[in-house]
Protein backbone atom coordinates (compact mmCIF):
# COMPACT_ATOMS: atom_id res chain seq x y z
CA UNK A 1 0.00 0.00 0.00
CA UNK A 2 2.72 2.49 0.90
CA UNK A 3 4.40 2.00 -2.48
CA UNK A 4 1.16 3.06 -4.17
CA UNK A 5 0.91 6.12 -1.91
CA UNK A 6 4.49 7.14 -2.69
CA UNK A 7 3.81 6.66 -6.41
CA UNK A 8 0.79 8.97 -6.18
CA UNK A 9 2.75 11.56 -4.22
CA UNK A 10 5.57 11.54 -6.76
CA UNK A 11 3.36 11.57 -9.86
CA UNK A 12 0.42 13.82 -8.97
CA UNK A 13 0.81 17.33 -7.64
CA UNK A 14 -2.42 17.14 -5.64
CA UNK A 15 -5.23 14.63 -5.12
CA UNK A 16 -7.46 16.56 -7.52
CA UNK A 17 -4.80 16.04 -10.23
CA UNK A 18 -5.41 12.28 -10.04
CA UNK A 19 -7.74 10.77 -12.61
CA UNK A 20 -11.05 9.29 -11.47
CA UNK A 21 -10.77 6.06 -9.46
CA UNK A 22 -11.50 3.69 -12.35
CA UNK A 23 -8.85 5.27 -14.57
CA UNK A 24 -6.41 5.51 -11.65
CA UNK A 25 -6.88 1.79 -10.92
CA UNK A 26 -6.07 0.97 -14.55
CA UNK A 27 -3.03 3.21 -14.50
CA UNK A 28 -1.73 1.74 -11.23
CA UNK A 29 -2.30 -1.79 -12.53
CA UNK A 30 -0.43 -0.93 -15.74
CA UNK A 31 2.49 0.39 -13.67
CA UNK A 32 2.66 -2.99 -11.91
CA UNK A 33 0.85 -2.63 -8.61
CA UNK A 34 -1.26 -5.54 -7.38
CA UNK A 35 -5.06 -5.14 -7.10
CA UNK A 36 -5.01 -5.72 -3.34
CA UNK A 37 -2.47 -2.97 -2.62
CA UNK A 38 -4.29 -0.60 -5.00
CA UNK A 39 -7.57 -1.24 -3.17
CA UNK A 40 -5.93 -0.76 0.24
CA UNK A 41 -4.32 2.51 -0.86
CA UNK A 42 -7.50 3.91 -2.43
CA UNK A 43 -9.55 2.96 0.65
CA UNK A 44 -6.93 4.57 2.87
CA UNK A 45 -7.05 7.72 0.72
CA UNK A 46 -10.84 7.82 1.04
CA UNK A 47 -10.34 7.76 4.80
CA UNK A 48 -7.78 10.56 4.46
CA UNK A 49 -10.31 12.72 2.62
CA UNK A 50 -12.88 12.04 5.35
CA UNK A 51 -10.31 12.84 8.02
CA UNK A 52 -9.48 16.14 6.33
CA UNK A 53 -13.17 17.06 6.31
CA UNK A 54 -13.63 16.27 9.99
CA UNK A 55 -10.38 17.72 11.38
CA UNK A 56 -9.89 20.93 9.40
CA UNK A 57 -10.22 23.88 11.73
CA UNK A 58 -11.15 21.81 14.75
CA UNK A 59 -8.39 22.76 17.17
CA UNK A 60 -6.43 25.86 18.00
CA UNK A 61 -2.70 26.33 17.73
CA UNK A 62 -2.20 25.81 21.45
CA UNK A 63 -3.98 22.50 21.88
CA UNK A 64 -2.31 19.74 23.87
CA UNK A 65 -2.55 16.11 22.76
CA UNK A 66 -2.83 13.22 25.19
CA UNK A 67 -2.50 9.86 23.45
CA UNK A 68 -4.98 7.13 24.36
CA UNK A 69 -3.59 3.70 25.21
CA UNK A 70 -4.67 2.25 21.83
CA UNK A 71 -2.88 5.12 20.05
CA UNK A 72 0.24 4.57 22.14
CA UNK A 73 0.26 0.90 21.21
CA UNK A 74 -0.45 1.53 17.52
CA UNK A 75 2.05 4.37 17.11
CA UNK A 76 4.78 3.33 19.51
CA UNK A 77 7.26 5.64 21.19
CA UNK A 78 9.28 6.39 18.06
CA UNK A 79 6.30 7.57 16.02
CA UNK A 80 4.81 9.56 18.90
CA UNK A 81 8.18 11.24 19.35
CA UNK A 82 8.34 12.06 15.64
CA UNK A 83 4.82 13.55 15.65
CA UNK A 84 5.79 15.63 18.71
CA UNK A 85 8.98 16.75 16.97
CA UNK A 86 7.04 17.91 13.89
CA UNK A 87 4.49 19.68 16.04
CA UNK A 88 7.10 21.44 18.17
CA UNK A 89 8.95 22.49 14.99
CA UNK A 90 5.77 24.28 13.95
CA UNK A 91 5.21 22.28 10.77
CA UNK A 92 2.39 20.02 11.95
CA UNK A 93 -0.49 22.08 13.34
CA UNK A 94 -3.04 20.30 15.54
CA UNK A 95 -5.61 19.59 12.77
CA UNK A 96 -2.90 17.99 10.60
CA UNK A 97 -1.56 16.10 13.61
CA UNK A 98 -5.00 14.63 14.17
CA UNK A 99 -5.19 13.60 10.52
CA UNK A 100 -1.80 11.86 10.81
CA UNK A 101 -2.89 10.03 13.96
CA UNK A 102 -6.23 9.07 12.42
CA UNK A 103 -4.59 7.61 9.31
CA UNK A 104 -1.88 5.85 11.34
CA UNK A 105 -4.60 4.21 13.41
CA UNK A 106 -6.11 2.88 10.14
CA UNK A 107 -2.94 0.91 9.33
CA UNK A 108 -3.11 -2.79 10.24
CA UNK A 109 -0.47 -4.08 12.65
CA UNK A 110 1.29 -2.28 15.45
CA UNK A 111 3.36 -0.45 16.11
CA UNK A 112 3.45 1.57 12.89
CA UNK A 113 6.96 1.74 11.45
CA UNK A 114 8.53 5.21 11.49
CA UNK A 115 9.14 5.05 7.73
CA UNK A 116 5.43 4.34 7.19
CA UNK A 117 4.47 7.23 9.47
CA UNK A 118 6.67 9.55 7.42
CA UNK A 119 4.73 8.55 4.30
CA UNK A 120 1.49 9.20 6.16
CA UNK A 121 2.73 12.70 7.06
CA UNK A 122 3.65 13.33 3.41
CA UNK A 123 0.23 12.16 2.27
CA UNK A 124 -1.51 14.47 4.76
CA UNK A 125 0.43 17.44 3.35
CA UNK A 126 -0.33 16.21 -0.18
CA UNK A 127 -4.05 15.79 0.51
CA UNK A 128 -4.26 19.40 1.68
CA UNK A 129 -2.28 20.69 -1.30
CA UNK A 130 0.57 21.84 0.90
CA UNK A 131 4.27 21.29 0.32
CA UNK A 132 6.39 20.81 3.45
CA UNK A 133 9.46 23.03 3.59
CA UNK A 134 12.81 21.65 2.44
CA UNK A 135 14.09 20.76 5.91
CA UNK A 136 10.97 18.75 6.70
CA UNK A 137 11.12 17.02 3.31
CA UNK A 138 14.68 16.04 4.16
CA UNK A 139 13.50 14.68 7.50
CA UNK A 140 10.74 12.71 5.80
CA UNK A 141 12.82 11.27 2.95
CA UNK A 142 16.33 10.74 4.30
CA UNK A 143 17.01 7.85 6.65
CA UNK A 144 18.68 9.14 9.83
CA UNK A 145 21.42 6.50 9.48
CA UNK A 146 22.33 7.85 6.03
CA UNK A 147 22.88 11.44 7.20
CA UNK A 148 26.37 12.89 7.31
CA UNK A 149 27.18 14.95 10.36
CA UNK A 150 29.33 17.98 9.56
Amino acid sequence: MFDVLVYLYENYFRPDACPDQAQLRRKLTAVGFENEEIQEALSWLDGLASSADSHTGTQGASSMRVFMRAEQEQLGEECIGFVSFLESAGVLPPPMREMVIDRAMAIPGSPVALEDLKIIVLMVFWSLGEEPDALILDELFVDAGDRLIH
